[in-house]
């Protein structure tokens, strides 16, 4: 996976975030996709995302994948 430095974040459009309005989880390639859907999952176990934003970011991340 790319690791994105501040610049090349700030770069992408928000509707390219797992959730948007806070910038979170980029979704910009396929290595990002599957990575946003483990850590979606990770973090609901963590109880630190609901179990409905880890939905989003599941649907939008398959989407994108083409599933």
């Amino acid at each position: 996976m790319a690791k994105l430095n501040a610049a090349a974040r700030k770069e992408i459009p928000s509707s390219k975030f797992g959730l948007p309005k806070q910038r979170k989880y980029p979704l910009e390639d396929r290595t990002h996709q599957i990575a946003a859907k483990q850590r979606a999952t990770q973090m609901v176990k963590k109880g630190k995302l609901s179990a409905g934003q880890a939905a989003q970011i599941r649907k939008k991340a398959d989407r994108l994948l083409g599933k």
